[in-house]
């Protein structure tokens, strides 16, 4: 009887943890959600569905700039992680777990005051762009802050690691004499890169896609700092309706439309990918 129930004692701190932080506070949000009132007569429970719908519509141009500015900060930390990942995982030699920390080392810093930081960097008069300003090289009126340039390379830096450890996980797992074996082959490096360590790596660039885009999406900090007005993203919408405007409902509602947004992308990049085929490898 003890061996029985042993693996379920095991599971039950987890799943209590799960149930009170994770599945109590959503059920209580969907409520939330289809309510009426105000702070003021207080809310009430209408079963009022049109609130998603009044939410979609009112702020279609937040979630659309938000998916925009998540899949490029995605791209472009794929496009900058993927190679610091492979060169860590072949070519780190002993002192991988030192290059490892530096990917971590901002992460020793707050999140909100690293991206300060750059918005002191990235100032008009800061010190990169008023030397450059001084010396000709940029227009007096050039600005960087305030831009959706701004926001997805603020997006990129904070979550680019979050890109290259999954990665250099799943390279780091290729054994050195599969590559070996395609090179005896006659297999050119941009052969053995594509038809070898690419597909084995995929399991990693499946899970670090995740754990950066949904993140990125829903992001308000980077669009409240290094974005102006034009760059307002539906985590800064769900913000100010939440601790602003004091409108519960709507807030609850953006927020499981944003939720529901991300799942489909998320099965639908699994199912384009083919998670079959990366569970595949995995195994092996």
């Amino acid at each position: 009887m003890r061996r029985r129930i042993t693996p379920y004692l095991l599971v039950l701190p987890g799943g209590l943890w799960l149930l009170a932080f994770l599945v109590v506070p959503l059920v209580f949000m969907a409520s939330v959600s289809t309510q009426q009132g105000d702070v003021v007569t207080g809310f009430t429970q209408a079963f009022r569905l049109a609130n998603y719908t009044d939410a979609l519509v009112a702020y279609r141009t937040q979630f659309l700039r938000s998916a925009g500015y998540g899949l490029a900060g995605t791209g472009l930390a794929l496009l900058l992680g993927y190679p610091v990942a492979y060169w860590i995982a072949f070519r780190g030699g002993a002192h991988k777990s030192t290059y490892l920390l530096l990917v971590l080392l901002p992460f020793f810093v707050s999140f909100v005051l690293r991206t300060v930081a750059w918005r002191f960097l990235l100032a008009d008069d800061g010190i990169l762009l008023r030397p450059l300003k001084d010396a000709g090289l940029l227009p007096e009126g050039f600005h960087v802050l305030q831009t959706a340039a701004a926001v997805i390379g603020g997006l990129t830096y904070n979550y680019l690691p979050f890109m290259i450890l999954p990665i250099y996980v799943a390279l780091e797992r290729i054994d050195p004499r599969v590559v070996e074996a395609a090179r005896d082959l006659y297999a050119t490096g941009r052969a053995a890169f594509t038809r070898v360590v690419l597909p084995l790596s995929l399991p990693g660039v499946f899970a670090g896609v995740l754990m950066t885009c949904v993140p990125m999406t829903s992001d308000y900090v980077n669009a409240s700092i290094l974005g102006g007005p034009a760059n307002t993203m539906i985590g800064n919408i769900i913000q100010t309706q939440y601790l602003v405007n004091n409108d519960y409902p709507a807030g609850a509602a953006l927020s499981f439309i944003l939720m529901a947004a991300m799942l489909a992308g998320i099965f639908a990049y699994a199912r384009a990918l083919g998670t079959e085929n990366v569970l595949r490898v995995v195994a092996r």
